[in-house]
């Protein structure tokens, strides 16, 4: 039987080209490249009889249960898709040992902050909200996501969509959070403990908003991490308008994830408004179509407004991203 260590490193470590027949399912995959790893394994990219699919393998049956178990919850969740679709889930049975592995949807797509980069910052507001309002129906679910970072986050599109890619660090809310990385921990900048709650979700979410404009890490280099987070937000003036959610995110003031996003969807319709003052040029159709929407929906409740508006910027986002992809 092989050592613990042994198997890991078999597991990290298949070369392209490798292929992989499940021992119960009989399901075959061809890997085709490493793809990402983490503490709970390793994720490959391989072909299948269904397309490319995303294989996940570890040395531990316990991780790999614990991840299948998350991602077939996600799938009971109401609403959007809030991770991968599972496919399979099998042993890989090799001279050196058995390899547990899950097979999951490969989601295409760009790293949020390279997206930023590609298409413009005024994408960061409705794509912060899009995962808020993700967090929200996980948090409901009783589920923290623990590990939450750009490298955790694809956009995908048109439509533009963010969607979750490895759920490892996901951790039962009250429980301590298995996985994570410094930069968006608020253990690390001392603001807070590695207890899985809502707040804590939150406090990255932050710090994402941070980075996209940032692009690149920093570390904690005084006593006073908050203030040196102060001083960093302010010397981006793109950040100025969600200063003060960044900062109640920052501190865990926030109970909710959809507190939050109340929060974002009223700073962006308050800029949506200046901006569009601002505009002198003629309405497009699609413009014109929004405004007799709007005449239409005066009338009905906030909730119904909010709807719209959040729509309405959808559309003015996908044109630009459209646009941009023509050019």
């Amino acid at each position: 039987m092989m050592k613990n260590n042994e198997l890991k490193s078999l597991a990290s470590n298949l070369p392209s080209g490798t292929r992989i027949v499940g021992k119960w399912h009989k399901q075959r995959y061809r890997i085709i490249r490493k793809i990402g790893s983490g503490a709970t394994g390793t994720v490959y990219l391989a072909e299948s009889i269904h397309g490319n699919v995303a294989v996940k393998v570890a040395d531990s049956h316990y991780a790999i249960t614990s991840e299948v178990n998350v991602l077939r919850h996600f799938q009971k969740v109401q609403g959007e898709r809030l991770g991968p679709s599972l496919l399979d889930v099998d042993d890989f049975v090799t001279p050196r040992g058995t390899i547990p592995f899950y097979a999951m949807e490969y989601v295409r797509g760009t790293n949020i902050v390279q997206f930023m980069a590609a298409k413009g910052e005024e994408w960061l507001g409705l794509l912060i909200v899009q995962l808020l309002g993700d967090l929200d129906r996980l948090h409901q679910a009783g589920w923290a996501f623990g590990d939450l970072k750009p490298d955790n986050l694809l956009v995908t599109g048109p439509p533009v969509r963010i969607r979750w890619l490895d759920v490892g660090g996901t951790t039962l809310l009250g429980r301590s959070i298995k996985e994570f990385t410094e930069f968006y921990d608020r253990g690390y900048w001392g603001l807070g403990t590695r207890v899985a709650e809502p707040s804590y979700d939150l406090f990255a979410v932050a710090m994402i908003m941070l980075h996209c404009y940032d692009r690149k890490h920093f570390g904690k280099k005084e006593d006073k991490p908050l203030q040196q987070m102060k001083r960093k937000m302010d010397s981006i003036p793109q950040l100025k308008p969600f200063r003060p959610i960044m900062l109640r995110a920052l501190q865990s003031k926030y109970e909710t994830a959809h507190q939050m996003r109340e929060d974002m969807i009223q700073t962006l319709n308050h800029a949506g408004k200046e901006t569009t003052s601002s505009v002198k040029t003629r309405p497009s159709r699609a413009a014109k179509r929004a405004s007799q929407n709007d005449r239409r929906n005066e009338k009905k409740s906030s909730y119904f407004v909010e709807i719209f508006l959040i729509a309405s910027f959808l559309l003015f986002l996908s044109i630009l991203y459209l646009f941009g992809q023509i050019m």
